[in-house]
């Protein structure tokens, strides 16, 4: 009976790494609301633009098309339509393709 014991804790630790992973997205989204609601919650990143042009042989050539400030959340998650500012500020570039 104790070579089952093993398994059903990892189940348990899987199962609760799972309720944690569900409940965190809802969490996150409530506290950016009330950061919203106070006055807060948004914020700005300075993003680099450059555009990507496909050249022959399966090269690319960049353009930079300047910087600019983007709108980003404060949270976890991107909410608003907007990206995460710790992701924004991690990824500065942002290339267009053609």
């Amino acid at each position: 009976m104790t070579a089952y014991r093993p398994i059903r804790e990892l189940t348990r630790a899987v199962a609760a790494l799972l309720v944690l992973a569900l409940a965190a997205y809802p969490l996150d989204w409530a506290v950016w609301r009330v950061r919203v609601a106070a006055g807060g919650g948004m914020g700005q990143a300075q993003v680099s633009h450059f555009t990507a042009a496909e050249l022959k042989g399966g090269k690319e050539t960049y353009y930079f098309d300047g910087t600019s400030a983007v709108d980003c959340s404060e949270s976890l998650f991107p909410e608003a339509g907007s990206g995460a500012c710790w992701w924004l500020a991690g990824h500065p570039q942002m290339i267009d393709r053609y």
